[in-house]
Formats: structure tokens, C-alpha cells, sequence
């Protein structure tokens, strides 16, 4: 057996082992990456050094800073006084909780704690406002998930960087824009459809609004330093994201035990142990022989859309962030070679969007968070098995909407 396909049967166990099983993928990732190294002939020094050093140190400050100001309460403060501006007003309420989910993933959680902390306020304000659960549920992981791919966020980091190593740098407006786009375009049509039943005014009842303490305004602030920081000043993301949670650590704002036990380490674990498997797999030619195979299933006019559709299946039931990017980002490049045709960035905008946008499956981290975070078992219930057939039905409309405007989206 050759090492190319040593490695890429030791990929696909991987995948295989993500869909089949709730095992962290990452800690089976790094022994593989081992693996396939030894039985090319590399040691342990060359395997290590697939390790993404850069990327741990930037998910890991990211984390540990939204980790801390969870933590003290600044994040469900502010969610809870922006929610409170649909006092009343009970059609406007599911735009706010999008635009409150998309507005916190976007500064650099992500949809995971976005999600986690958006969902249960939304549902407890959404049942005397008669908005059905389905669409509630629907405005907090799609909303949360349009923000997902900024590149302030730890999955936007993840895309960034897997781009990058292939050449496709530069295009994080881009990556973020078509995935908010995409997001934004399905949680239209679902409100369109779902807000006829609910009342257009209910009861004004006055909704709390929390008072922000020392140590949240003190949090709001360097978190905003950080955002300029990154933004106006190019700073380091992940860099300038320890800085800033030392700074809040020192000033008494936050505790760092709390942050440190909040942060998502089995998520860091799972998309750094697989991007060793990748790197690992695309040095021995595993990536090469893998797009081969995958391209006999596209021509150059179809790519989008296929690639689309073959990663929302998998994300369905696997981890976006942890398996998929880090798998097939890499891969568009030698995709379009391999086809005779097309454009490596429309094709990795087609990865993010056909990955992310079936995340809502009760299957996957999103949707199940919004499943818990309903209460009644047969609300819970119903309610799974919308988020089924939405999700599933979202591989289908992820490859319609990247083969129709990906490539139009990457040239603009």
C-alpha cells in the first residue's frame, strides 16, 4: 500500500469515526497523524511539526477572552437588554434574536456559545409572544451561524487559515459575506413562511434591562480595544486576545479559573488533532489521491454545487469546524485541477456555506442546543423533528444557492 493511500484511508477512518460515534475525533486524529508518518518514513519531529501552533495559540486566546466575559456575565447582560427591544412588538422578536445570535457570534465566540447563551432566553421569550419554537429555534442558530465566518470568531479563524495554507489568503470579507448572506437568505424565507401565526402585538409587558457592573463595562471596553486592535491595527487575533484577557484577569474583571475551565478544549483538541491528519495526509499525497476521487464526481459547471452538497451531508452529523474545514478547505485548489476547470475561492466559499448552513440538525451542536434548551419533552420532541427535516433538506439548498451565485459571490 502506498503512503498516499495509507493516509487517506486513515482520513476517511477519520470522518467515518465523527459520523459514526460521539468520540472527540481529535484525540484519534493525532495518533493517526503519527501513524501515517511513521509508515512513510517520517519521524516524530516532522509529524509534530504539523501541528498548527499559530492556530491553537489563536483559537485558545479567542475562547479563553468570550470564556471570561461569559463568565462575569457581560455577554448575558448584553443579550438580555438587546433582546428586551421587542417589548410588545411580537412579529419583530424573531429578527432580534437573529440579529442578537448573529451579533455575538460575529465578535468572536462563534455559533456554539452564541447558540448556548441566546437560545434559552429566546424560547422564554418567545412562548408569551405565541412565536412558534420552530422558528424561534430557526433565528438563533441561523442567526448565530451567518456570524460564524468572521474572522473574528474561532470557526472564521479556522476557515481563514485552511484557505491560507492553499493559497487562498485575503479573502476573509468574502468568506464571512457569503456565509452571512446565505444565512441571512434561509432565515428570510423561514420567517416568511412561520410569522403568519403569530400576533402581530401582544400585551406590552416591561422586559427587564440588567444593570451593566464595573467589571461588564470594564469587559465591553477591552473586548472593544481588542475588535480595533485586530481590526484597524492588524494585531495578531489570538495574541491580542491573551493580552486582553490578562488585562481583565489583573484588573479583578474576570477569573481565570472560571475562563479557563469554560474554554472549549475539546473543540480545540478536535480541530487541531484533525488539521495534523490533514497535514499529514496531504504531505504523503493522501490530499492529492483524495481530491482525485472526489472530482470523478463533479465536472467543472457542477463543482460547486456537488462540493456543496457532499460537505452539508457530512456536516449534518459531524463537526463543521473540527472535521469538515480543516478536511476539505485544503482540497479546493487540486478540486479544480483535477476537474479541468473552475474557481479554488468559489469553491471553498461552496465548502463553508454547504458545511454551515445544514448546522441547524438537532444532529449537530446548533440544533441540539436549541432542542435542550426547550424544556417540555414533547415540545422537544416536535421540535427535533423539524430541525431533522430542515437540516437535512439544507444539503439540497446549499448546493442550489452555491452552484447558482458562489461563483459570481468569488468574483465580485
Amino acid at each position: 500500500m502506498s503512503p498516499a493511500l495509507a493516509s487517506l484511508l486513515a482520513l476517511l477512518a477519520a470522518i467515518a469515526i465523527s459520523l459514526a460515534s460521539r468520540l472527540n475525533v481529535g484525540l484519534v486524529a493525532v495518533p493517526l497523524a503519527w501513524a501515517v508518518g511513521s509508515y512513510a518514513g517520517r519521524g516524530p519531529a516532522d509529524v509534530l511539526a504539523g501541528f498548527p501552533a499559530s492556530l491553537f495559540v489563536t483559537l485558545a486566546g479567542v475562547t479563553l477572552l468570550f470564556a471570561l466575559a461569559d463568565s462575569n456575565g457581560t455577554i448575558g447582560t448584553l443579550a438580555a437588554r438587546l433582546a428586551a427591544l421587542a417589548s410588545g412588538r411580537s412579529r419583530l422578536l424573531p429578527v432580534i434574536i437573529f440579529a442578537v445570535a448573529c451579533a455575538i457570534s460575529t465578535c468572536g465566540p462563534g455559533a456554539i456559545p452564541a447558540v448556548a447563551l441566546v437560545a434559552p432566553l429566546a424560547f422564554a421569550m418567545a412562548g408569551p409572544a405565541s412565536v412558534p419554537p420552530f422558528l424561534t429555534a430557526l433565528m438563533v442558530a441561523n442567526g448565530a451561524n451567518a456570524g460564524n465566518l468572521s474572522p473574528l470568531s474561532a470557526v472564521g479563524i479556522i476557515a481563514n487559515t485552511r484557505m491560507a495554507s492553499v493559497g487562498l489568503g485575503g479573502q476573509e470579507f468574502k468568506v464571512w459575506a457569503a456565509n452571512f448572506v446565505a444565512h441571512v437568505a434561509v432565515a428570510a424565507v423561514a420567517y416568511a413562511v412561520l410569522i403568519r401565526s403569530v400576533p402581530a402585538r401582544r400585551s406590552a409587558v416591561a422586559e427587564p434591562h440588567p444593570d451593566l457592573h464595573r467589571a461588564e463595562w470594564m469587559t465591553i471596553l477591552v473586548i472593544g480595544a481588542w475588535i480595533a486592535a485586530v481590526v484597524a491595527l492588524g494585531a495578531p487575533i489570538g495574541l491580542a486576545a491573551f493580552a486582553a484577557s490578562a488585562l481583565l484577569v489583573i484588573a479583578g474583571a474576570a477569573d481565570d479559573r472560571l475562563g479557563l475551565k469554560a474554554m472549549p478544549w475539546a473543540a480545540i483538541i478536535m480541530v487541531c488533532g484533525m488539521t495534523m491528519l490533514v497535514t499529514a495526509a496531504e504531505r504523503t499525497g493522501g490530499l492529492e489521491l483524495f481530491t482525485t476521487l472526489l472530482a470523478a464526481l463533479a465536472t467543472p459547471a457542477t463543482l460547486n454545487g456537488v462540493i456543496a452538497f457532499v460537505t452539508g451531508a457530512i456536516s449534518s452529523a459531524s463537526s463543521t469546524s473540527g472535521v469538515v474545514l480543516p478536511t476539505f478547505l485544503p482540497t479546493a485548489p487540486g478540486l479544480v485541477q483535477q476537474v479541468g476547470g473552475g474557481d479554488p475561492l468559489a469553491v471553498a466559499l461552496s465548502i463553508n456555506v454547504g458545511s454551515s448552513l445544514v448546522d441547524v440538525s438537532p444532529l449537530s451542536t446548533l440544533g441540539a442546543i436549541c432542542v435542550a434548551a426547550i424544556g417540555h419533552p414533547d415540545a422537544a420532541r416536535e421540535l427535533f423533528t423539524k430541525l431533522l427535516i430542515w437540516g437535512l433538506s439544507m444539503t439540497l439548498t446549499g448546493a442550489v444557492l452555491c452552484q447558482l451565485f458562489a461563483g459570481g459571490f468569488a468574483r465580485i
